[in-house]
Parts: C-alpha cells; sequence; structure tokens
C-alpha cells in the first residue's frame, strides 16, 4: 500500500481500518493506526500543557534556583519540549537530594560540644540569643541554615582567644551586638561563606531580570547571560577582575541604551502629539470631538505610566470611532449632494434645451405671421405658439418638481446625520466615559478592572475597591431640580479626581453611585484615603446660585481577594455601604 500524505486521506484510512479490524475507536487506538498509517511517530501528541503549567505554577519560588527551574520549565512548556521539562525537573531534585546529604549529624555533635564549651566572653544567654537568631532567620532554607550554623560554631571557636572575642557572638546574618559593646565586623569566614550566595543572586539577576529584558536587543541579551556565567565561574582575583572589566563595558553599554529610548520615547509623544493636533484640526465643528481631544493632549503632556497610556487608548479609540461615524455620514450626505447636483444640471440643461426649441419655434411662428396673408393661418399658428407654450410650461413644472423632491431628500439626510449625532453622543456600550460627569461607564470599569486586578495578581499588590453612594440624593433632586442633582454629580467627580491619586480610577456605576479603585493600597490606607476624600467634599461646597449647598457620601470599602471577580468584590462593597447609610451616613464601612 502506497503511503498516505494528505492528513484527510490519512484520517479516513485510519477509520476505515479500525472498523475493518474491529478495534476500540479510542484516542490512544486512534493515534496508534494513525501514526502506522503515516509513518510519521507524533511524539508530542498528547503534550500534557494545562497539566505541566499547572505543576510549574505551584512550585515555590522564594529562591533564585526555584526561580530559575520555573523559568526553565515555562521555556520548555512554550516549546512544547516534554525531555526538557523532565530533565530540568530531575536536575533540581538531585541537587535538593545533594543537599540533604550535609553533615548535619557532625555539625550537631559540635553545636553540643561548643555550647557546653568556655569562650571568653560568651555566656549561655547570648549563645543561645544567637542561636536563635540564626534558626529564626534561616529556617525555611536548608542550605541557609546549614551554612550560617556552620559559621556560627566558627565564631564560637575564635572565642578561646582575645581577638576573636571582639566578634563572639556575630554570625553571618550580623547580630546586633549589645549597646555596651563597642561596633564589631562580620567574621572574615562569614563573609566569605556568603559571596557564593551573593555570586548565585547577581548572576541569577543578569540572566533573569536583564536578559529577560533585552530580548529585542539579542546581543546585549546574550551579553547578559555571558557574564553571568562569567561570575558563576569566577574563584580568583584575575577572573574577578576580568570580569569586572567587562561588567563596565556592559553598564556602559545599557547607559547607551537607555539614552535611546529615552529619545524613542520622546519621538513616540512627538508623534502623537502630532497626530492628536491633524485630528483636532479635521474636526472643525464637533465639540464632543474636542473635549475627547484635549483630554487625551493633557494625559500625553503628563509622565507617562501603564495608566495613563491605557487611559490615552481608550479615549482615541472613542474619538477615532466617533469620528469614523461622522466621515460616512458625511460621505452619504456628499453623496446625496452631488446627485442632487447632478439632477439639477440636468434639469437646467433639459429645460434650456426645451426653451431653445420653444425659442426657435416661436420665431418660426412670428414669420408666419408676418407672411400670413388671411385669418385661417393666423388661427395655425396661433395654434402652434398654444401647443408649444403648453409643452414648455410642463417641462417648467417637472423640472421644479423634480427640484423639489430634492431638496426634500437633501434635508432628509441632514435630518439623518443629525439623528445619528445625537445616537452616538448617548451611546454607552461602545464609548468607555460617562458623558455627564467624564469619569468611566460600566463598559470602561470592566476594562480597568480587568487590567487593575490582573496587574495586581501579577504583582501579589493589592487593590481595594470602594462603592460611594451620594446621601440624600432623592431629595436634592426632588427639591432643587434634576438639573441641580446632576450638577452635584459633576462636583463629586471633580473632587474625586483632583484628591485621588493618578492611578486611582474613578467610574459611575449607576445613578448616583460611584465605584473608585485603588490600586496598590492596602485596606487601612484606602480607608483613610475615602475619609480624606469626604473631608475634601465638604471644604470645596457645591454652589448653586451662588448658595452653598453641603453634600455628603456614604462608602463601602473592601480588598479583593485571590477569588474575587468583579462582582463579588463589588457586591461586597455594596453591603458595606449599605452598612455606613443604616449607621448614620457620611461614613466609611469595610467589607
Amino acid at each position: 500500500m502506497s503511503t498516505l500524505t494528505n492528513p484527510f486521506e490519512i484520517a479516513r484510512e485510519t477509520l476505515r481500518q479500525l472498523a475493518a479490524r474491529r478495534v476500540p475507536p479510542t484516542p490512544d487506538n486512534y493515534l496508534t493506526l494513525y501514526q502506522e498509517i503515516s509513518g510519521v511517530k507524533l511524539a508530542d501528541a498528547h503534550f500534557p500543557e494545562k497539566q505541566l503549567r499547572s505543576l510549574a505554577s505551584a512550585l515555590p519560588r522564594a529562591t533564585p534556583d526555584q526561580l530559575r527551574l520555573a523559568r526553565q520549565l515555562d521555556d520548555a512548556i512554550k516549546a512544547g519540549n516534554w525531555d526538557e521539562y523532565r530533565n530540568r525537573l530531575v536536575e533540581f531534585v538531585n541537587a535538593l537530594t545533594d543537599a540533604q546529604k550535609l553533615g548535619w549529624a557532625e555539625m550537631i555533635g559540635n553545636l553540643f560540644r561548643q555550647w557546653d564549651a568556655k569562650h571568653a566572653g560568651l555566656t549561655i544567654a547570648r549563645k543561645r540569643e544567637s542561636l536563635e537568631h540564626v534558626l529564626t532567620s534561616s529556617a525555611a532554607n536548608p542550605d541557609t541554615l546549614f551554612n550560617r550554623l556552620q559559621s556560627l560554631l566558627r565564631s564560637w571557636g575564635q572565642g578561646r582567644d582575645q581577638e576573636a572575642g571582639t566578634a563572639e557572638d556575630a554570625p553571618p546574618d550580623q547580630v546586633a551586638a549589645p549597646v555596651t559593646s563597642p561596633p564589631r565586623r562580620t567574621p572574615p569566614t562569614a563573609a566569605a561563606d556568603l559571596l557564593p550566595e551573593l555570586r548565585e543572586l547577581f548572576a541569577f539577576t543578569l540572566e533573569t531580570a536583564i536578559a529577560t529584558q533585552l530580548l529585542e536587543i539579542p546581543q546585549l541579551s546574550s551579553d547578559a547571560k555571558a557574564l553571568a556565567q562569567d561570575i558563576r565561574n569566577a574563584i580568583d582575583l584575575d577572573q574577578m577582575q576580568g570580569f569586572l572589566a567587562r561588567l563596565k563595558r556592559f553598564a556602559f553599554k545599557l547607559e547607551l541604551l537607555a539614552e535611546d529610548h529615552t529619545e524613542l520615547r520622546l519621538s513616540l509623544l512627538k508623534l502623537l502629539r502630532l497626530l492628536v493636533g491633524n485630528i483636532s484640526e479635521l474636526v472643525l465643528d464637533d465639540r464632543w470631538l474636542h473635549g475627547q481631544i484635549e483630554i487625551v493632549r493633557e494625559i500625553i503632556d503628563k509622565p507617562l505610566s501603564q495608566r495613563s497610556i491605557d487611559d490615552a487608548e481608550r479615549r482615541l479609540k472613542e474619538v477615532l470611532f466617533k469620528q469614523s461615524q461622522l466621515k460616512s455620514s458625511l460621505a452619504d450626505a456628499q453623496a446625496a449632494i452631488k446627485h442632487m447636483l447632478a439632477g439639477f444640471v440636468d434639469q437646467l440643461a433639459s429645460f434650456a434645451e426645451a426653451t431653445s426649441d420653444y425659442h426657435d419655434k416661436i420665431d418660426i411662428c412670428a414669420k408666419k405671421v408676418t407672411a400670413a396673408n388671411d385669418i385661417t393661418e393666423l388661427e395655425n399658428v396661433l395654434a402652434d405658439v398654444m401647443r408649444e407654450t403648453r409643452t414648455i410650461q410642463l417641462n417648467a413644472q417637472r423640472s421644479r418638481d423634480n427640484l423639489r423632491e430634492m431638496q426634500h431628500k437633501v434635508e432628509e439626510s441632514e435630518r439623518r446625520i443629525r439623528e445619528l449625532e445625537r445616537e452616538l453622543e448617548n451611546t454607552s456600550n461602545l464609548i468607555r466615559h460617562d458623558q455627564l460627569t467624564g469619569a468611566l461607564n460600566r463598559h470602561g470599569l470592566e476594562e480597568m478592572f480587568a487590567k487593575e486586578s490582573a496587574r495586581a495578581q501579577r504583582h501579589g499588590t493589592e487593590l481595594c475597591v470602594a462603592l460611594l453612594d451620594l446621601d440624600n440624593f432623592k431629595k436634592l433632586n426632588d427639591s432643587m431640580g434634576h438639573e441641580t442633582g446632576d450638577q452635584a454629580l459633576i462636583h463629586l467627580a471633580t473632587v474625586c479626581r483632583e484628591t485621588l491619586r493618578p492611578q486611582d480610577t474613578v467610574a459611575r456605576y449607576g445613578g448616583e453611585e460611584f465605584i473608585i479603585l485603588l490600586p496598590e493600597t492596602p485596606l487601612h490606607d484606602a480607608t483613610a484615603v475615602l475619609t480624606r476624600l469626604q473631608r475634601e467634599l465638604t471644604r470645596k461646597f457645591f454652589l448653586r446660585d451662588n448658595e452653598k449647598v453641603l453634600i455628603t457620601f456614604s462608602a463601602g470599602i473592601t480588598q479583593m481577594r485571590a477569588d474575587d471577580t468583579q462582582a463579588t468584590v463589588i457586591k461586597r462593597a455594596d453591603e458595606a455601604m449599605y452598612e455606613a447609610k443604616k449607621s448614620g451616613k457620611n461614613r466609611v464601612i469595610r467589607g
């Protein structure tokens, strides 16, 4: 049988063979037959990417070795390389096994002997203090604990002579000396024990924190990895001096790269300003677009951050969307006007032609009248004049009706454009900002919450969510009118923007309710922020016809948890806000 190459033919033949051999159609049987027919062994057909990624994410990342393992496993998963994944995991486990072979028994025996021995300037209490400090600070890492206990024992052993007595209880983690003792240096042996750990940390920083940031510049990325290997292999003074020289050259290249990136950033900002200015010039009559463009211009004039770029991106999307809609409407209007003008010109041409024929025929009739000899000939000429006059009258009436019809079509197009502009102003599912207050609307809040929650989980930082509700808002609307209520909402949003940090997010959640996202803020600090916002709201009075009107709000605030969604965290903040309402209003309650 000839070897099949087309995947569809192979699949069809595989199913036929399953039926012919009466083999159960399980995935494994299908794979075996597929490989047999195609002549290709699909080694990675069942690569368990999801399970391996879950396993890698569950591993601890507290030490450089563990972080390096996580990065290596992640690279193996991306490459779909099961052998690499297995080898890296086996190497790490073997390294742990080797670490467990440390001479704990001998070291513990030395510890008891040194504990019982007498040392100049060392008491049992001070030994206990030093030992407890080493155990507390290094309990999470067996390797570090072993090395520091050995250093501690060496420092005790040196206490037999007077010189070592000045450094008797200074273990490698620099246990604080009593106030009455003079300052002491860390023993040289203890510092020497830390050098391998420092060297490994330095290498890890070079190949992970620096090399991964230079992936777009392969040469510098390779230099960083080579330097990491050099510092691991440097064991004598000459090698260290060579490493320092190469490190200085590498640092100089990084400095030049930083200057290039700064210049590139400034050029991109300049380009963005030109783009925004050009859009502003193109839209002369649309005040909504001008307002959005001014907001974008303010954002790019401030120091750049990821949040400001996100905000500028949302604003530009709104501008470009509305501009594209208006451009389409204007194109339709222009087409209608062109059609009207073309029809008008045709009518004029037809009317002019008919008028020209009419004048020619009237001229002929005039000559007939001059040449007529009796009344009968004049009667025929008069009939011709009346017929041509009625014809030209009907043509003129038809042209007038056509022109009126075209005029009505143009007016209808203009009315449609105005309706479309009003619809665009009121569209909330495509526009991210509330048109009354300028804060984000619900759609914009969903986007920002997704970004902030992902950023908080990625960096392990806190994210607090607050829900604000204006106190007695219905009473304010009923007594002073809805326009005053709208102005109060605008005032609250303005005070929020002026008081909060640039990275904080304000969104109108509905009616008189607002959501505030406070990234990188613990719960107690976020509560203090809302309390300060309440004070600012009472200090910056809301004015109605030059009359001060005090407006306050009640708020519930909560901190996002690992299993939270936007709905659950807002629900918790909402429940806390109702507690604030019940307890007297103008309060902040934690949820």
